[in-house]
């Protein structure tokens, strides 16, 4: 049995690879509101697996942002929301501003603040919610001796330590990517390693739902 009920609400709360082109700070609805990632394929899958339940999508996902600036409007464009469940997908921009912009000392976040940021989020709502997905950053590197690769790493383990800690559903998002990656190149998800393309978005949908009760024999 799936485990969203009717008119139940989920938000997603993330960077650039939740928000993927979706009304800023908060998409949902009709049209390409939603943007074109993984939360509009959840919305797809579930409409079309399920065309009696009636569960509303919401995408709190902002570019650029960090666990920083994610939790800076947490309040606002996630709990103010009153939604069921939340899901936290947060932590690329925090290892890649390490990377792509290392002069800028104050940009990337530092693994301790990253786990005080989300420690933080998942405290504010776990009282409110019926359950909260902590999804693991990703880099779509099978190389692990890859600094950026490896440094992620760090970051997922802060989530699956968390998400044990406090009882949330763990997606490893970077575990399913590793497992694609014997298969075929990064390149064929995503050129810089990080932003899906829909084949990607379909594999994050896809392990989203496995944690939801989601039946694909439906």
């Amino acid at each position: 049995i799936m485990i969203f009920e009717n008119f139940d609400r989920v938000v997603f709360a993330g960077d650039s690879v939740t928000d993927m082109g979706s009304v800023d700070p908060v998409g949902e609805g009709l049209g390409d509101s939603l943007g074109h990632g993984y939360v509009r394929m959840i919305e797809n899958m579930i409409s079309a697996w399920y065309p009696e339940s009636n569960v509303r999508i919401t995408n709190s996902g902002v570019n650029g942002n960090t666990s920083r600036h994610l939790a800076a409007r947490f309040d606002r464009d996630v709990l103010a929301l009153n939604p069921q469940w939340v899901s936290i997908c947060i932590g690329v921009n925090d290892v890649w501003r390490h990377f792509d912009t290392p002069a800028f000392k104050d940009y990337g976040v530092s693994l301790n603040e990253y786990e005080k940021n989300v420690e933080g989020m998942i405290l504010k709502t776990k009282d409110k919610v019926k359950g909260i997905f902590i999804c693991t950053p990703f880099f779509i590197e099978p190389n692990l001796n890859d600094p950026m690769r490896k440094m992620m790493n760090e970051y997922g383990d802060v989530c699956k330590k968390l998400a044990k800690k406090y009882n949330c559903v763990l997606v490893d998002f970077q575990g399913m990517y590793d497992e694609f990656c014997q298969y075929k190149h990064p390149t064929i998800i995503a050129n810089d390693r990080v932003h899906p393309n829909q084949k990607g978005a379909t594999l994050m949908a896809k392990e989203f739902l496995k944690h939801c009760g989601f039946d694909f024999a439906r």
